[in-house]
């Protein structure tokens, strides 16, 4: 059982490795045979807080639907591992890693993304201030800078996947990657937190955008919560 045990804890760890401030609520639910399932978080506003940035029947469709699917995969791919481990097969469970890269990614990011977003009511897109304000500024030369390079890098990302602004616990410097699919930002380097992250799935701005990606990308700063993410960058910081 120790074994086992072990080697369920190795493949989560293999392309899931987050902090435990990006974690901290992303739906760990219940243990069944002792496999940890997982469950769809609650959002913390309701699904047309967003609007007009982000449609209420987007938000509905993205949470309900994509989010759930991926909660529900994933925890089907970790029971199917655990039997596979049991029995001793060591193809399933190396068919199985892809799975659970690709679903149990998705539950992390969007876990991620719902914390990213807040209600204009709420100071969603207000400025960040402090510390990552002012490493914003130096890193990038201003927010403006910062924007208009991860709205280049989404809107230039071929078919689905990821553009965040990342911290570097090694260099100790703000960085903005790209993920593809569903790839969670620790997937490029170990190191890397994750401060803000933009889903650029079609599924995220297609009912509203259309297919014009940078429209989407212009209009969700406005629902930005950089006060999340500096309570991200703070603590890892400290």
């Amino acid at each position: 059982m120790a074994l086992r045990l072990m080697l369920t804890r190795k493949s989560l760890a293999s392309g899931l490795r987050a902090e435990p401030s990006v974690l901290l609520g992303s739906g760990l639910a219940s243990q069944s045979r002792g496999v940890k399932t997982f469950a769809l978080p609650d959002l913390p506003y309701d699904y047309g807080a967003l609007e007009p940035a982000i449609s209420g029947e987007i938000m509905r469709l993205h949470h309900q639907k994509h989010h759930q699917t991926y909660v529900t995969n994933y925890n089907k791919a970790l029971e199917q591992l655990e039997e596979a481990i049991t029995k001793g097969d060591a193809s399933t469970t190396v068919k199985l890693q892809s799975a659970i890269k690709f679903n149990g990614g998705g539950h992390v990011n969007h876990s991620i993304f719902w914390k990213n977003l807040t209600p204009i009511s709420e100071g969603g897109g207000e400025p960040p201030k402090g510390s990552l304000g002012w490493a914003v500024d130096t890193h990038f030369g201003s927010l403006e800078g910062l924007v208009k390079k991860m709205n280049a890098e989404g809107a230039a990302l071929q078919g689905s996947g990821w553009v965040w602004l990342g911290y570097d616990k090694e260099s100790q410097k703000l960085v903005v990657e790209t993920t593809a699919n569903q790839d969670p930002l620790v997937t490029k380097a170990p190191t890397l937190v994750p401060l803000v992250g933009i889903d650029v799935w079609e599924h995220a701005y297609y009912l509203q955008y259309k297919n014009v990606r940078p429209d989407y990308l212009k209009n969700i700063w406005r629902v930005i919560n950089w006060k999340y993410a500096s309570e991200v960058y703070d603590k890892e910081c400290s």
